[in-house]
């Protein structure tokens, strides 16, 4: 018996899914890591470390197999990458000590990289030919900071409530990933192969044609928000603990989602601007809010850093939307996945640099002390963004 390919419109919500699932289940193990400090005696820098390799793997993946989709197709990428997500669940339902639980986010990470590349190209090929030519840009921007918030809270609620807390979560997303992983495979190929497979493994950043500009505005903007979001994957169980006044693995899970959870709402609310206009707009507010991020967590204040923190998740989701919508506005169906996986390398690099160094000064300074640098950093990538766009405006 020959199974039917999907239809199209099914098609492009089997690739979106297979996107959002990915990242779905790399969040679970967050809402544990509190729960590894305290009964696997795994500390603040083996957490942190943790999460510079899930993000550092990621990257590398997209630097080495990001064009890999272009060539070979985009299913047998996407394959690949739900096969990974899988068994990085199945190790993780078994940690008890750093060693296991780098080898699940390692395997999370090359999850994360090729999803990023093969099914974000996958959804923009397959996009529904109607008047939304901006949902492809949304899902792609939002998918990967919507879904892992999403999976945190999921796996927090689970970690509380389920009679088995180690394990009860990843079940969950192995279930969820084979369902998808059955979609994928009767979703048509959208790209034609042709050869340079072996060539695409050789590392190389793709600049889109005429895109180079955009790039660099929205490669600015990637760091400025991923690199301040990359201090809450690695330190939430600890703003939690010890300055926020919670060890609720669900507490813990909202404090981390509370930066990127609404991510898709600023996507959504400025896609109808101009690009330049929502860029601005975004970075200015998450500025601002960030700020306050600071100031309560200086305080200890958690309403307050729950909500700065929801303020910046906004305003980073019309900046990245926006960033990304102008350099995939022109790209070929060729530099797709390459193009993504540019900017998914600028993204993870962002956030993986400064985990590595806040890493290792865990130990010494306080996450006051931290979390000050990395909103230092977050300015200044914010200040060569503007530049850039004054710049480009100013040369028309």
């Amino acid at each position: 018996m020959t199974l039917r390919p999907l239809p199209r419109p099914a098609a492009f919500v089997a690739a979106s899914a297979a996107l959002i699932s990915v990242f779905l289940a790399s969040g679970a193990p967050i809402p544990l890591f509190n729960l590894y400090r305290v009964e696997d005696h795994i500390g603040n820098s083996g957490i942190a470390f943790a999460s510079v390799l899930y993000l550092s793997v990621t990257a590398a993946s997209l630097l080495l197999l990001g064009r890999l989709s272009d060539h070979i197709g985009r299913k047998p990428v996407l394959i690949g990458a739900l096969l990974s997500a899988i068994t990085g669940c199945l190790i993780l339902a078994h940690v008890h000590t750093l060693p296991v639980l780098l080898t699940g986010r390692a395997l999370q990470g090359i999850a994360c990289g090729l999803a990023s590349s093969a099914a974000g190209a996958m959804v923009i090929d397959l996009a529904p030919r109607t008047r939304v030519p901006w949902l492809p840009a949304v899902i792609t921007s939002t998918a990967p900071p919507f879904a892992i918030p999403l999976g945190a809270i999921l796996a927090g609620a689970l970690v509380e409530n389920a009679p088995a807390p180690r394990t009860t979560a990843f079940s969950l997303m192995v279930i969820v990933l084979i369902a998808v992983l059955a979609s994928v495979i009767l979703t048509p190929e959208p790209v034609t192969r042709h050869p340079g497979a072996l060539r695409s493994l050789v590392p190389r950043i793709l600049i889109p044609t005429g895109r180079g500009r955009e790039l660099l505005v929205a490669g600015a903007t990637l760091v400025a928000t991923w690199s301040f979001t990359g201090f809450y994957q690695a330190f939430s169980p600890a703003v939690a603990a010890d300055y926020l006044g919670t060890t609720n693995a669900l507490m813990i899970a909202i404090v981390f989602s509370s930066i990127v959870i609404l991510a898709p709402l600023g996507g959504t609310i400025t896609s109808g601007l101009r690009t330049t206009t929502a860029l601005r707009t975004g970075l200015a507010i998450f500025v601002i809010a960030i700020t306050m991020v600071v100031l309560a967590l200086y305080n200890g204040a958690i309403a307050p850093f729950l909500l700065a923190s929801a303020i910046a998740g906004i305003a980073q989701g019309a900046a990245n939307g926006a960033g990304m919508r102008g350099v995939l506005g022109g790209t070929s169906p060729t530099e797709r996945a390459g193009t993504l996986a540019t900017l998914y390398l600028i993204s993870y690099t962002g956030g993986a640099l400064p985990g590595l160094i806040s890493g290792r000064l865990a130990n010494t300074l306080p996450l006051t002390t931290i979390v000050t640098g990395y909103a230092a950093l977050s300015l200044l990538a914010v200040v060569m963004a503007g530049l850039l766009i004054f710049r480009h405006r100013a040369s028309h």
